[in-house]
């Protein structure tokens, strides 16, 4: 049924590594390790622990999971410019900042660090930026929607405009960060407002089409009678709108006041979760749109014949590794207004779609849709060709499971310390997801096919009872009184 929400360089080929290993167990520099893991620490510590120094780099996976699960607790400004000023602070940083347009200046601290020894201040940012840089490179491509806000672009600047006069690469590297941040929002921006134009259109459709639900006129059929192709279009549809969605929207989610901050929520002035409510809505549209092509059609045969067109676009969604559209047409061929149609399906080859029904099964916590999915992630990883590394997973069931694992474990100890081998868990959850989502679709796209999965009106829930009732006579009483209510509202007949 349609689900409801509830409240590229940090990943190495084989996936991502929740394993933050050291030398000693216990207790260093504050934070908590167990098994050769890293499970707890406060704030400040883990702040610490992200902060680049002349002869350390923090590991991959713990950038990762930290700048995750950080905004939990604090706004990415306000780690950001607490970052920025620890670096300025070790790293004594806060000398004046050189104009790099007087070559005056610049001429005269290059000879002055000629004749500095070697453990000064130019000496120890040659060794310190590049790791400075590389950390706010990781930060910008992996959490790119962070940067939206003009203190955060700020906070960059400034700490690049501290190391940069010590070398003239760092501008030149710090302009192709900018350039590839802001041609990446550029890009995330445009396609969020696709997505918004495409909703207005629907719902414009939508409040015109309960009036009169018999007005439809094209079908899928008439669009696409191919099977194959129209897997492919969906899995086009679908890698285009989870490319929009932000690793950090699976935090903000669920986000709960701070027990250390009875006062108010990170992001609690801005809503930060649009792109992951957008993609939810695309399934539930895409299970209306199945029931609406199957309760339209007049005769009989012809309701059959969409019904195993969607079997089959069905069982080559499941060939692909697209779970989130083959779940969304079985949820649609599932709706009452449609399974009630007996008459339709006895005309039906429903053998495909048993096995189809069997694999997307929820029994046993969806074990068999489960099953595949690991198979699926598997040829991924082994995959020579972007046909062979699409996965696509049943998106409600991935956020149910992060918002269970949110629920079960606490986000703080009783010690105040933030809880790190949760979000361990949750970074390993979330950064397969990203991987998936990065890989470029194999199949050429074709804009009509597109465009009608979008805009296409499709039948409210009333109008789909309705025009199943005008199919299959209703049965009973309860669908007798139903078909002359319906009747009566929506095409004004008695």
């Amino acid at each position: 049924m349609p689900q409801t929400l509830s409240s590229t360089s940090m990943f190495t080929p084989c996936g991502f590594s929740p394993h933050l290993h050291t030398s000693k167990e216990g207790e260093q520099g504050g934070l908590i390790f167990q098994d050769g893991n890293l499970t707890s620490a406060s704030l400040d510590a883990l702040i610490q622990h992200l902060i680049p120094t002349t002869d350390y780099y923090p590991e991959k996976a713990y950038i990762f999971t930290f700048l995750l699960s950080s905004r939990l607790f604090i706004e990415p400004h306000e780690l950001l410019s607490r970052v920025c000023h620890k670096c300025i602070e070790q790293q004594r940083l806060d000398d004046p900042v050189l104009d790099k347009s007087s070559q005056v200046t610049f001429l005269l601290n290059f000879f002055k660090a000629l004749m500095k020894p070697a453990g000064c201040k130019e000496a120890r940012i040659r060794k310190f930026g590049p790791k400075i840089l590389q950390l706010l490179t990781e930060w910008t491509e992996t959490f790119p929607y962070d940067f939206q806000e003009e203190r955060m672009i700020g906070h960059l600047k400034d700490m690049i405009h501290r190391i940069a006069p010590c070398d003239e690469a760092y501008w030149k590297k710090m302009n192709q960060l900018l350039q590839a941040l802001n041609q990446k929002l550029a890009t995330l921006s445009h396609g969020q407002e696709g997505i918004v134009k495409i909703s207005t259109a629907v719902s414009d459709k939508l409040v015109a089409f309960k009036t009169k639900p018999p007005s439809i006129q094209r079908e899928i059929l008439s669009v696409c009678s191919d099977p194959y192709t129209l897997a492919q279009q969906l899995t086009h549809v679908e890698l285009e709108r989870l490319s929009h969605i932000g690793p950090e929207e699976f935090v903000q989610a669920f986000v709960h006041k701070d027990p250390l901050d009875g006062t108010k929520t990170c992001f609690s002035e801005q809503k930060k979760t649009s792109n992951l409510e957008a993609y939810v809505k695309w399934f539930n549209r895409l299970c209306y749109l199945v029931a609406t092509e199957i309760c339209m059609p007049a005769k009989k045969k012809q309701r059959a014949q969409v019904i195993e067109f969607f079997i089959d676009v069905a069982r080559e969604c499941f060939n692909i590794g697209n779970f989130n559209s083959l779940m969304a047409i079985i949820s649609g061929m599932n709706m009452s207004p449609v399974s009630r149609l007996k008459k339709t399906w006895s005309k039906v080859k429903t053998a495909k779609f048993f096995i189809l029904e069997h694999q997307m099964d929820p029994t046993g916590n969806f074990y068999n849709y489960r099953t595949a999915l690991r198979g699926a992630a598997h040829r991924s990883l082994t995959a020579h060709s972007n046909r062979e590394k699409i996965v696509i997973p049943f998106f409600s069931l991935l956020i149910k499971d992060i918002y269970f694992l949110n629920e079960g474990c606490a986000n703080r100890l009783p010690n105040g310390h933030v809880n790190f081998e949760k979000f361990l868990e949750l970074a390993k959850q979330v950064g397969e997801f990203i991987t998936w989502k990065q890989v470029e679709c194999p199949f050429e796209q074709d804009p009509n096919i597109i465009h009608y999965l979008h805009t296409a009106p499709i039948f409210t829930e009333d109008g789909l009872y309705l025009a199943s009732y005008e199919s299959e006579s209703p049965e009973n009483q309860t669908e007798k009184d139903r078909w002359k209510s319906l009747r009566s509202t929506i095409l004004g007949k008695t």
